[in-house]
Parts: C-alpha cells; structure tokens; sequence
C-alpha cells in the first residue's frame, strides 16, 4: 500500500520513518511512503498472483458452496481489507461485494475474498500518485449497476472523483431501494457523486484553496443527463424527485456541470462491476 504526499513534509513525520514500519522512497518529484505489511499473522498462503481482484463473470451465490464452520477468518480478513480501500480505489468493488456476505459466509466466498489478497499480492506496489497540476479542478464519474444484486434486484452505485488528475473520494454500494429502470439507478449514482462533490467543494473553499473551474461529472447514460438539465418533472421520474432536484438546482445555478462520456472510457465502472483483464488494466 502506497500513499503519496505533497511538498510540504513536515519534520515531525521523521519520527514515523524511524519506527521501521515506514519506508520513504522517491518518484519524481513527490515522495511515497510505502507501508510495510505482515503476511503471516493469518496464516494464509498467496500461491499464486492474480491481476483483477475479482472473476467479471462472478455472482458470489449464497447458495453454491458449503457454509463456513468459522467465519471468524472470513470476517476479519474482510474487516481489514476495508482499511486497503483507502488508499486502493482498483479493490473498493471487490471489497464491498465480500463484505456483504459476512453474515453467513460459504466456501464460494472465501475463495473470493483469498482473490483479492492474491491481487494484492501481485499489486503490491500501486498506491495514490499526486501530479502537480497548474489547474485546480474538481472532476467526477457517476455509474451504476442496474438490478446486479440477484436476491434483492438492487443496484450498485459506484463513483469517483478526481482532484487534479488525481483520485481523491470514491464509492462502491449498494442502492438502498430497488430502481424500476436503468436511467433510475444511474440518477441516483449522480445525485451522490454530486453530493461528494458539493462537500468538496466546500472543503477546498474552506482551506482557501478552491476549484479554479466548475466541478464537472461524467455519466454513460444520456437519459440521466437530460433529467439533469430538463426543469420538467418526468412522472416516471417523480419518486426520486429529492435526488432529482438537489441535482438540477446545482447544474441550474451554475455550479456543476453534468456531460456524457463513452461506456468504454467510464473509469466509474471499475467500482460497479467485475471487469475481464483487458477492461479492468484499462483504468
């Protein structure tokens, strides 16, 4: 696990690099403190390295596989890999999918989650890159999974957004009630990338160091983009008209932007489903 910081080191974080659990090297300009982690506390072996943290075809069934005698492991592990979500937005969707069968986890499920440490295993060295940037910027992708949860039909909202080039907020989750159409699940996903971002904003602000231009997010379906900007209130669209609203009063005072992007260039994806190698090495 990596995590990069900005120019201003202080001189009091000398004495983190002196309890030998933190290694500093360097990458460009910026330094990178590299967290060194024990493997042999829970006794797992990592035989091998994997390169997606998930199957893209996996369903995690409640139903396929013997159920855990103790699930102690299995709900420590995932508890702790929670912690990795911090600073590894590429595992937040994986994570998230084994962390809702701790109650009554399967064999199924834990070869899932041992799949996770094996890509981590192999990915040992990624972590949080800060680029300088001339521009301050504020930049989110909204995404959703429509009815990808098999027993209950919720969807999954998953969002990101960027700070100068640089990821700094992030999201997997499921959706609280069930949306009847896709453009629903994907509205909903906007309404809270942009709730993230208003509070952004309001930090930046705060530390006086605010956004040179409007926050921008990208969204793949062009039904929510209109509902967005269009000051008429879709009967279909009547029942989510809070979410609805919060985002069009943003968009209609000028101070966010909602535009399209291609599916295939959507990096929100990688939070809302299991992707193949090719999609996955993409973002």
């Amino acid at each position: 696990m990596e995590i990069s910081l900005t120019k201003f080191l202080c001189s009091n974080l000398q004495a983190m690099f002196n309890m030998g659990q933190m290694v500093l090297k360097s990458v460009g300009r910026l330094p990178v403190i590299s967290t060194c982690v024990s493997a042999n506390t829970v006794r797992i072996f990592l035989t091998s390295v994997l390169y997606t943290p998930m199957v893209n075809s996996s369903t995690l069934s409640k139903d396929e596989g013997t159920r855990l005698a103790d699930s102690t492991e299995y709900r420590s592990l995932a508890g702790a890999l929670q912690y990795m979500v911090l600073t590894r937005s590429d595992i937040t969707y994986a994570v998230n999918r084994v962390c809702q069968c701790m109650h009554g986890p399967i064999t199924v499920h834990m070869v899932a989650l041992k799949r996770i440490l094996r890509y981590l295993h192999g990915t040992i060295s990624y972590g949080l890159v800060f680029r300088r940037s001339d521009r301050l910027s504020l930049v989110g992708y909204a995404d959703a999974n429509w009815g990808l949860d098999f027993y209950n039909r919720r969807s999954t909202t998953g969002y990101c957004v960027y700070f100068s080039y640089t990821p700094v907020s992030w999201c997997s989750k499921k959706q609280q009630v069930v949306s009847r159409f896709t453009a629903e699940a994907e509205y909903r996903s906007l309404a809270a990338v942009t709730s993230d971002v208003a509070w952004l904003v309001s930090l930046l602000t705060e530390l006086q160091a605010g956004s040179t231009d409007t926050p921008i997010i990208w969204c793949d379906n062009s039904s929510a983009i209109v509902v967005a900007a269009n000051p008429v209130l879709h009967s279909k669209c009547k029942h989510v008209k809070l979410d609805l609203f919060f985002v069009r009063e943003k968009v209609a005072s000028g101070l966010l932007i909602v535009g399209e992007v291609p599916a295939c260039d959507h990096v929100a994806d990688i939070l809302t489903k299991p992707l193949s190698l090719s999609n996955f090495a993409q973002f």
